[in-house]
């Protein structure tokens, strides 16, 4: 499916066809489809989530997404979202709308390395794109058709659908000041970020959202990376973890992704098909922009009222970590041909945007002075 062609044609005319038939315009008085009209069939769908219901940013944004669904519909397509555990555990996900046990999905594409070692790329990768350097490349540089091509033999046709930006390194209860700290150490983190650190020689653990807290302050881990301050003040972190790192090494960007399971994408007329598709893309944007905000609130609640201090990692220990990373991306480059195909489409797109970054957004932060 060719994206740019399906939102500009399908999108847009059918969307135009769905508001001129129901009265869509300025006028103050917008008419609406009669939802009880002759052959008028409200669809329902469900989306399960792998967030706590409600939770700011994650949970909030797949609520968002339904929203959307609705309103641009005028209530003919519903989607009634379930928060993780409500009726699949947050790691079901993906098999939940594979099997069409739910329609809709609301995640982030890491999760799912068992299926797909791919799938990670489409979210992140440790020392790679920023969040509008991926909507970049999934938008226009070919990984969106990639991580499409990735999903089509589950049925499940994903669409970005959010980004938290970039990560912060996490909260550790012990120092790192070389990687002979990382030996050993027990850390709640997902994805590539997670391999990474198993062959620095730490032991990476996956937990949901709703156990990170616990896991911290019990020691079942020694440290652990969530999202960045906005998402770990909700959660509590700064009373389990005693020290804050930065950079966010591990994850450059984290794209948010909506499943939606094909044959009940493909049951849908096409205007409503490209609801879905704005929806998302809208959602897309909403939450970065409101996790960028929130992110700068929640830092300053976290210093001023919880006296927490940001540490950064030494950069000898970031750089023999980007070693790894690179040489980690090759040993799976050999194992797995989609896994290397994607890579090369990254890897290009990569080399091809970072001088522009570099000269463009990096040098103009460079000249920003320092707070307070």
């Amino acid at each position: 499916m060719d994206r740019r062609k399906f939102v500009s044609t399908t999108a847009l005319a059918g969307t135009a066809g769905v508001l001129s038939a129901c009265g869509g315009g300025s006028a103050p008085a917008q008419a609406e489809c009669p939802t009880d009209a002759p052959g008028f069939e409200p669809i329902e769908w469900k989306m399960v989530t792998a967030w706590p219901r409600d939770f700011p940013g994650l949970g909030t944004g797949a609520n968002r997404l339904a929203e959307y669904i609705g309103r641009l519909s005028n209530g003919r397509l519903t989607v009634k979202v379930y928060g993780g555990g409500e009726l699949v555990p947050p790691f079901e996900v993906f098999d939940a709308v594979s099997r069409g046990t739910a329609e809709m999905g609301h995640s982030t594409s890491y999760y799912w390395k068992g299926k797909v070692p791919a799938a990670q790329l489409f979210c992140t990768a440790p020392f790679g794109l920023t969040a509008q350097e991926i909507n970049g490349w999934l938008y226009y540089g070919g990984g969106l058709e990639l991580y499409r091509e990735a999903y089509a033999p589950f049925g499940i046709l994903p669409f970005p659908a959010g980004n938290s930006g970039t990560q912060m390194g996490g909260w550790f209860n012990k120092e790192i000041n070389s990687l002979e700290d990382i030996q050993g150490l027990k850390m709640r983190i997902p994805g590539l970020g997670g391999e990474i650190l198993e062959r620095a020689g730490g032991t990476p653990v996956v937990t949901p959202g709703s156990e990170v807290f616990t896991a911290l302050q019990t020691g079942t881990i020694d440290a652990a990376e969530w999202v960045g301050p906005w998402n770990d003040l909700a959660l509590g972190l700064f009373r389990a973890g005693e020290y804050y790192y930065t950079p966010g090494w591990q994850e450059s960007a984290s794209s948010i992704e909506a499943m939606v399971n094909a044959e009940a994408f493909a049951a849908l007329p096409e205007d409503l098909q490209a609801i879905v598709e704005i929806a998302a893309q809208a959602v897309n944007t909403d939450m970065l922009s409101e996790f960028t905000y929130h992110n700068s609130q929640a830092l300053r609640t976290l210093q001023e009222e919880h006296g927490v201090k940001v540490r950064e990692f030494p950069r000898e220990v970031m750089e023999q970590l980007r070693e790894v990373t690179w040489a980690h991306f090759d040993d799976l480059a050999a194992d797995d041909e989609l896994f290397a195909r994607v890579l090369a489409s990254y890897r290009e797109y990569y080399e091809a945007v970072t001088p522009y970054s570099r000269i463009a957004e990096q040098a103009l932060m460079g000249l920003r002075p320092d707070p307070g």
